[in-house]
Formats: structure tokens, C-alpha cells, sequence
């Protein structure tokens, strides 16, 4: 699955795949869990995308968008315990790369490719873990920002 697929089955709150998603009348999803902390925190009922007021102190569960969650973790962990990586959706070749510039991963014929001219290359695995804590940073950031313009 790409990575826009895998970013629109991602909770806007934490940024990780739906766990037990709920959604609001204004359609927006979010992990119940994530929404409640943050009504705790806020003590207003409302969606933390469009503001609109929740009519709804327990709001129903998203099925539709758990389950396809449910599949992306499985086929997710299918991968992982066969061994397989992640493949290059436009060569069909294995990710090993990640391109500094471009802040994303790369097969070897991408990294060759008038794209990535002139770009900086590192293994996947000597990237991931900094990548990861700065990502989360980042998220983390946003969201106290957020909550302090509330």
C-alpha cells in the first residue's frame, strides 16, 4: 500500500493507523482514544480538524475505516514475518535507500534516475530510527501548538 493510502488510514491526532476509530457528524475519524484525551484536555466536545461541536459524548465506532485498518496491519505484519521489504511502486524493486532531499525511500534504479540528480543516499536502516524521532517531534510540536491557540 503507498504511503498516501497509509496516510489517509492515519489518525490526524497521532499520526499512526486507526486504533478503534470513531467518527463525528462532521465525518471526520479519529482514534477513540486519541479524541477522548483530548476532550479531557479541552473539556469541549469538538472535532480537532473543522472545530464543529460533537452532539455526541461517546461517538460511534468507524467500522468501515477499522476494518480496512485492520487489513493494512495485517498485510503489514504478512510482510514483516515473511521477511519481505518494502517494494518500489514504480520499479517493483526493493526499497534499500532513503533520499535526504526528498525525505523519502528509494530503490536503487530510483537513485539512478534524473529525480534524484545529484541527491544524498543513506541505507533505510541507518536513517529510520532519526527519521522516526524527528517525524514525532515534529507531530509533537504541531500539536501543542494547536492546543495552545485553544
Amino acid at each position: 500500500m503507498d504511503s498516501k493510502s497509509v496516510e489517509e488510514l492515519s489518525c490526524p491526532v497521532c499520526c499512526e493507523i486507526f486504533k478503534d476509530p470513531v467518527i463525528l457528524s462532521c465525518s471526520h475519524s479519529f482514534c477513540k482514544e486519541c479524541l477522548q484525551q483530548f476532550w479531557r484536555i479541552k473539556k469541549t466536545q469538538e472535532c480537532l480538524v473543522c472545530r464543529r461541536r460533537s452532539s455526541k459524548h461517546q461517538p460511534p465506532r468507524n467500522l468501515a475505516l477499522k476494518n480496512l485498518c485492520d487489513s493494512l496491519i495485517k498485510e503489514r505484519n504478512e510482510r514483516r514475518s515473511s521477511g519481505s521489504e518494502e517494494i518500489c511502486s514504480l520499479h517493483s524493486e526493493k526499497l534499500k535507500l532513503f533520499c535526504l532531499e526528498d525525505k523519502q525511500p528509494v530503490c536503487l534504479v530510483c537513485r539512478d534516475s534524473e529525480k534524484h540528480v545529484n541527491h544524498t543516499f543513506r541505507p533505510i536502516s541507518e536513517v529510520l530510527p532519526s527519521h522516526k524521532v524527528r517525524h514525532i517531534s515534529e507531530i509533537f510540536y504541531r500539536i501543542s501548538e494547536k492546543l495552545q491557540n485553544l
